[in-house]
């Protein structure tokens, strides 16, 4: 099948390609009568735009990259939800890029897009990322950058996160409330910025409440399942194993579920659960888990909009623009 183009339009309507590119901008230079004739042929002849040509001309790929460690964790399908639905109100295609908790292939990603691949990158760092040279790359090539959920501190961008030191801080009292003595944490770094605020409002919420705590009451574990797997097994066949559980990693409640199924331990009636996580199928788990749920859409929506902000023609500096969307607590029978 033929490809239409604007150069075969020209010929057919006896025209120039610029008369022909102008036309279909539908710009003031041209009269309405020549657009009209354009826009017919274009629709008869089923023309389709070349977006990726025109980037080349204007020096805009009309494209931005969404740099995240997973798709698997439903946050982060829900972010991307909200970017898309900021992205195409604009004009502009999403490509996901996925780091799978790596910091070689986050570097590798962002090595690539200065290039101009992309006009803007969304992103949500590895648990390994420490340095951030990579990333200051990036930003010299003026190509803007906006964090949200994981962030490093250390660049001056715009950062969307939720309140997770008020979050952890909330899923501790309320297990408290609960009447639990012993609470652990399981989390997935100790380097992330996420995962230290969560730890800070575990612990302030035991010494408010005079709860004692131990350092092996947080309980690091990998992004291997097996491994966490065995992790939970041996957390709760100890004999002090804990009457409270904090997943920080949506994917460490499926590991306390499962160990407390292969252990005959009872949730909630001798281990009760909280986890942070917005799958919709917390609702129908047996029990059904009590939850700390991010703003996930709206967190993505908000750090897409701040970069299209950046992309626009007027001066807009994103080192000064950061927001903090609150998370919310979900009681269900995990806890009760």
């Amino acid at each position: 099948m033929e490809k239409i183009t604007i150069k075969r339009l020209a010929e057919e309507l006896n025209l120039s390609t610029s008369t022909i590119s102008r036309s279909l901008q539908d710009s003031y230079e041209i009269s309405l009568e020549t657009k009209q004739r354009v826009w017919a042929l274009a629709e008869k002849l089923n023309y389709v735009p070349n977006h990726y040509a025109s980037g080349l001309r204007s020096k805009k790929s009309k494209t931005i990259a969404v740099v995240i460690p997973e798709v698997a964790d439903s946050y982060f399908s829900q972010a991307i939800n909200g970017i898309e639905a900021v992205a195409q109100d604009n004009g502009y295609h999403v490509l996901i890029y996925l780091t799978h908790e790596s910091v070689l292939k986050e570097q590798a990603i962002l090595k690539d897009f200065q290039c101009g691949r992309v006009d803007g990158v969304l992103m949500s760092i590895t648990s390994e990322t420490v340095q951030t040279h990579h990333m200051q790359e990036l930003m010299a090539k003026e190509i803007p950058l906006v964090f949200f959920d994981r962030v490093c501190e250390e660049i001056a961008t715009a950062k969307i996160t939720t309140d997770d030191f008020q979050s952890s801080y909330r899923a501790t009292q309320h297990l408290i409330e609960r009447g639990c003595k012993k609470i652990a944490l399981l989390s997935v770094s100790k380097s992330l910025s996420i995962s230290n605020l969560r730890m800070e409002g575990y612990r302030k919420a035991l010494s408010d409440h005079a709860i004692p705590f131990t350092e092996s009451d947080i309980v690091l574990c990998t992004h291997e399942e097996e491994h966490n797997l065995g992790l939970m097994k041996e957390l709760l066949k100890g004999p002090t194993r804990p009457d409270g559980l904090i997943a920080t990693v949506e994917k460490l409640a499926t590991s306390i579920y499962l160990a407390c199924h292969a252990l005959s331990i009872s949730i909630p009636r001798e281990v009760k659960v909280v986890g942070f996580s917005n799958l919709q199928s917390a609702l129908i788990l047996n029990p059904s888990l009590t939850t700390i749920t991010q703003p996930a859409f709206e967190m993505g929506k908000a750090a897409a909009s701040l970069l299209f902000k950046a992309l626009g023609k007027k001066p807009f500096h994103l080192k000064t623009e950061s927001l903090v969307i609150p998370s919310s607590l979900h009681i269900r029978h995990s806890t009760q």
